[in-house]
């Protein structure tokens, strides 16, 4: 990464100083960016870019569940590890059909999951006060 470039320089030093709760909501905002990018691609028929930007979800959708405390978090984790999990499975079958179908009904989740990530970011923080 050229760190002359002010965006670069800006974009390294807010991952590299971001709070654990700031990396989850990058993360989930990543999701969303990129799963949206693989339908287009789908729908432009750019095969490899579409692959790109579903693997790029799905393993976005793997750190969050290598990150979930499934025994801290308990039944609440344990359901949210198998949405994960559909998600993952999902965008897998999406990939390899290349299918807009499956990406339209992933994204209204991933995008639900971004939005819980940020309710509870807020609640959190208005909890902290």
């Amino acid at each position: 990464m050229a760190l002359n470039n002010p965006y670069a320089v800006y974009k390294n030093n807010s991952v590299n100083f971001a709070s654990k709760e700031q990396l989850l909501l990058m993360l989930v905002d990543g999701a969303v960016k990129f799963a949206k990018l693989g339908r287009q691609a789908i729908i432009d028929k750019k095969i490899a870019e579409a692959h790109k930007n579903i693997v790029r979800t799905q393993d976005i959708f793997y750190e969050l569940m290598a990150t979930l405390d499934v025994q801290a978090g308990g039944d609440w984790a344990r359901k949210l590890m198998s949405v994960y999990d559909f998600i993952v499975r999902r965008l897998v079958e999406a990939n390899l059909k290349k299918d807009i179908a499956i990406m339209d009904e992933v994204i209204p989740l991933v995008e639900e999951i971004r939005d819980t990530w940020y309710e509870a970011y807020k609640v959190s923080k208005g909890a902290s006060k």
